[in-house]
C-alpha cells in the first residue's frame, strides 16, 4: 500500500443518506430507530446536523418531512451548510420506502461504534507511552470507555413481554426457600421477614447518626452473609482502614472483645479462640476496598471488575456522603451546592444496582435535625443529610435508633420499666415493595456486633435448662 495512501476509517455513507431520506419520506420510520441511533453515529458532519435537526422537531411532536427539516435548517442557518434544499431533495430520491430502515440503522451503529474503538486504542496507546500514567488508572479509564460505549450505544432490547416477564416471576417465587426468602438473607430473622432478604437491583440506605452503630450493623451482615453463607461480597470503605475493619470483624467473630483485641491484651484462652475461629473469617469471599473519596465512576469499573472476576453479589458502601464525582480524568465535576452533588451520587446508586442487577447497601450520615428535636430522637426520613434525593432515589431506607446513646434507660413504650440497655431499634421508613415496621436487635457493643434478640433469649433459655439439668440436678441428687 502506499504510504501516502488516506486509509478511511469505517463509515457507510449511502446507507447514512438512506436512513435520513426514509425518515422524511415516511412519518413513522423515525419511531423504529429513535432509541437506535444519535446524531453522533453518523460520519458526515452535515448528516450529524440534519439528524439533530430531525430530532429537535421529533421532541417538539412536528411532523417530519423535506419541507419542515428545510424550513428547520433555516431557521439555524444551517440549510446551506448541508448543500440546500436541493440536497434534502436527493436523500429522499435515494429511498422508495423505509422497509429496512432498522437493519440499515444497525449497520451506520457498528460503524460508528468500530471508529469510536479505534479512537479509543489510539487514545490508550498515547496514554501507554506517558512515563507518569499509573497502570491502575489506565486499566480502569480503557475497561470504563469500553464499557460506556457498550451501554449508551449498545442496540439491546428495551422492553419484555408479559409472557417472559410471568415466567420470570414464576421462576423467582420457585426459588423463594420456605422461609420466604427471595433475596439475600440478612441474618437479622426479623428484617428477613420484612423484605424477604436483600432484592437485586434494589438500593439498601442504612442511616443513622455518628456513634449509633452504622458500620457495626454493616458488618454484623457482613457476619452472617459472608463467613456464615459464602456469598461474594465487596465492602468500599471510604472512612475506616480495611485493617479496622477486619479487626472489628474478628472481635465480632470471636466474641473478644474489641478492645482487648486493639491493646492485645489476650490470655491464652483468647488466643486459642482468635486461631480457632479466625479460619472462618480467612477463607471466606470478601474483599475491601479502602480507596479514600471513592467515585462513582471507579466504583462502578471495580464492581464490574469483581462481579466479573469473583462473581460477587452484594456490595456495601461505607459511607456514601464520602464519595466524589471525579470523572475518569481525576477532574471534579463543579456544582452549586453539596446537595446536588449527593443527588448526583444518589441517581448513581441506585442506576448501578439496577445495571449490574445486584443488591448495593449504601450507609448514610443523617444531619444534626435529630440531636435539636426534643423526645426519644428517632430518625426521620427528613432527617437524611445533605439530600432528599437518597429519599427518593433508596428502595429501601432503615434507622438505626438505640436510646441508650441518649442517655435513656427504658424504652418509650407502655412498659416504662422495660431496660433498653444494650438494645437498638431498626427502623424501616422507606420500603418500596413491603411494608414499613420496626424491630429490636440486641447491641454488643465491646464485641462490635448485633444480633437477634429473640435469639439471644432462646439461646440463654437452652443454657439455663442444660446449667439446671447438669448441674443443680446432680447437686440435689
Amino acid at each position: 500500500m502506499n504510504k501516502n495512501t488516506r486509509i478511511i476509517p469505517p463509515q457507510s455513507l449511502d446507507l447514512e443518506e438512506a436512513i435520513i431520506g426514509a425518515i422524511m419520506i415516511d412519518k413513522n420510520a423515525l419511531d423504529e430507530v429513535v432509541d437506535i441511533i444519535f446524531p453522533e453515529i453518523f460520519y458526515k458532519e452535515e448528516h450529524k446536523i440534519l439528524y439533530t435537526c430531525i430530532q429537535n422537531l421529533y421532541h417538539k411532536s412536528i411532523p417530519i418531512d423535506l419541507y419542515t427539516v428545510s424550513n428547520e435548517l433555516k431557521k439555524n442557518k444551517k440549510l446551506e451548510f448541508i448543500g440546500g434544499e436541493s440536497y434534502l431533495i436527493e436523500l429522499t430520491q435515494k429511498v422508495i420506502s423505509s422497509a429496512h430502515i432498522e437493519y440499515h440503522s444497525r449497520i451506520v451503529m457498528q460503524k460508528f461504534l468500530l471508529r469510536s474503538l479505534i479512537s479509543l486504542s489510539s487514545s490508550i496507546s498515547k496514554k501507554c507511552y506517558e512515563e507518569t500514567a499509573d497502570i491502575f488508572d489506565l486499566l480502569d479509564y480503557a475497561e470504563s470507555k469500553i464499557f460506556e460505549l457498550n451501554q449508551k450505544y449498545l442496540i439491546q432490547k428495551k422492553y419484555d413481554t408479559t409472557q417472559n416477564l410471568v415466567q420470570k416471576a414464576i421462576e423467582k417465587i420457585k426459588k423463594t426457600n420456605k422461609d420466604g426468602i427471595s433475596g439475600i438473607s440478612s441474618g437479622f430473622h426479623k428484617l428477613d421477614d420484612i423484605t424477604s432478604g436483600w432484592q437485586n437491583s434494589d438500593l439498601i440506605i442504612i442511616a443513622s447518626r455518628p456513634g449509633m452503630g452504622k458500620t457495626t450493623f454493616m458488618l454484623s451482615m457482613v457476619k452472617n452473609i459472608v463467613i456464615r453463607n459464602k456469598i461474594p461480597s465487596i465492602i468500599f470503605s471510604l472512612e475506616m482502614a480495611s485493617i479496622q475493619l477486619v479487626t472489628k470483624l474478628i472481635s465480632s467473630e470471636t466474641c473478644i472483645s474489641f478492645e482487648k483485641i486493639k491493646k492485645a491484651t489476650l490470655i491464652n484462652e483468647d488466643w486459642n479462640s482468635l486461631n480457632d475461629k479466625t479460619d472462618r473469617l480467612k477463607n471466606s469471599p470478601l474483599f475491601i476496598d479502602d480507596t479514600p473519596s471513592l467515585s462513582i465512576f471507579n466504583l462502578r469499573a471495580k464492581c464490574r471488575r469483581l462481579i466479573s472476576q469473583f462473581g460477587v453479589k452484594l456490595v456495601f458502601i461505607d459511607y456514601m456522603q464520602l464519595m466524589s464525582t471525579k470523572d475518569y480524568s481525576g477532574s471534579v465535576n463543579k456544582f452549586q451546592n453539596r446537595e446536588q452533588e449527593i443527588s448526583i451520587i444518589s441517581r448513581s446508586l441506585k442506576s448501578l444496582s439496577k445495571e449490574l442487577d445486584i443488591p448495593i447497601i449504601a450507609l448514610s450520615q443523617l444531619s444534626r435535625a435529630v440531636e435539636i428535636r426534643g423526645g426519644s430522637k428517632r430518625p426521620l426520613l427528613s432527617d437524611l443529610r445533605e439530600s432528599g434525593a437518597i429519599e427518593q432515589d433508596a428502595d429501601i431506607v432503615l434507622f438505626i435508633y438505640r436510646p441508650e446513646y441518649y442517655g435513656f434507660k427504658t424504652w418509650d413504650n407502655d412498659n416504662e420499666n422495660e431496660s433498653c440497655v444494650g438494645e437498638s431499634e431498626i427502623i424501616i421508613a422507606k420500603h418500596r415493595n413491603g411494608r414499613l415496621d420496626k424491630f429490636r436487635l440486641k447491641f454488643i457493643s465491646d464485641q462490635s456486633r448485633f444480633d437477634n434478640l429473640e435469639e439471644k433469649k432462646h439461646i440463654r433459655l437452652a443454657w439455663e435448662e442444660d446449667y439446671r439439668k447438669n448441674v443443680l440436678d446432680k447437686k440435689n441428687f
